[in-house]
């Protein structure tokens, strides 16, 4: 399995920068994108369709707001939408699909970018989440949990980890549960593959940040501890601009 997950930043505003083009230039097995910012009857999925996709979605409440989406080539033999956390399923967060043995969970965690309520908001749902993760994976061991998890969690992965020591993505509290998260169970895909590499997954649009790279790693693709050894590659789709994020990729073997 290729898997990649992107965060869009708009499907469609995606799509108009060339991403089913690019798509087109890849073999993905499965796609997780995020803040699609739509429903799923707005948008012409056709293209998709036509590079062998079917899909599932999970779109907010609020309409141009938020939501998931699952691409794959071949049908899931189960999707869920949401984790059964109306407060956070009403946002379109989190669409879980299987295939076979593999639970794949397409997430946007909160950001706590706009004051203390969304980043009180984004720790709970960090406790949440946590045990939500923990019980699902008693009944399906073999999870992929990919997506924007707006932290990032080492000084690796921030261009300026001094100014930013107190800024929301990369404060105290939030690294120690990206800390707690890869101590219970799960591989940062890109790190294993890639110790000491400095690369970045999202970009402010300001001050030329992304031509400098003054960027963040805050879009991961973590995998069980007990199919870590089917990892063979992963990385970032740094060249490709069709939103503020980079396309992040995992390739599993078989078993």
């Amino acid at each position: 399995m290729k898997l990649l997950t992107y965060n869009l930043n708009g499907i469609r505003s995606a799509m108009s920068k060339g991403l089913v083009d690019w798509l087109d230039t890849h073999h993905f097995d499965v796609l997780c994108f995020q803040e699609v910012k739509a429903t799923h009857d707005v948008v012409d999925l056709k293209p998709f369709e036509d590079l062998g996709y079917c899909y599932h979605w999970h779109a907010a409440e609020k309409k141009g707001y938020s939501g998931v989406a699952t691409f794959s080539r071949v049908q899931p033999e189960r999707a869920v939408p949401g984790c059964g956390l109306p407060h956070y399923d009403c946002e379109g967060r989190i669409l879980r699909t299987d295939f076979g043995d593999l639970t794949v969970l397409n997430c946007y965690f909160p950001s706590g970018t706009s004051g203390d309520l969304r980043q009180g908001v984004k720790m709970q749902f960090l406790d949440e989440f946590y045990q939500y993760v923990q019980d699902l994976k008693a009944e399906r061991p073999n999870l992929i949990i990919v997506g924007d998890y707006n932290i990032a969690h080492t000084e690796k992965d921030i261009h300026d980890p001094v100014r930013n020591k107190n800024t929301t993505g990369f404060l105290p509290e939030e690294r120690a549960w990206m800390t707690k998260w890869f101590s219970s169970g799960f591989t940062d895909s890109f790190r294993l593959m890639h110790p000491d590499a400095v690369e970045y997954s999202w970009w402010s649009y300001r001050a030329g940040a992304r031509a400098n790279n003054k960027g963040w790693r805050i879009d991961y693709i973590s995998v069980s501890d007990a199919i870590q050894d089917r990892i063979i590659g992963a990385g970032h789709f740094r060249e490709a601009v069709h939103s503020d994020h980079a396309g992040v990729w995992v390739e599993l073997s078989a078993s």
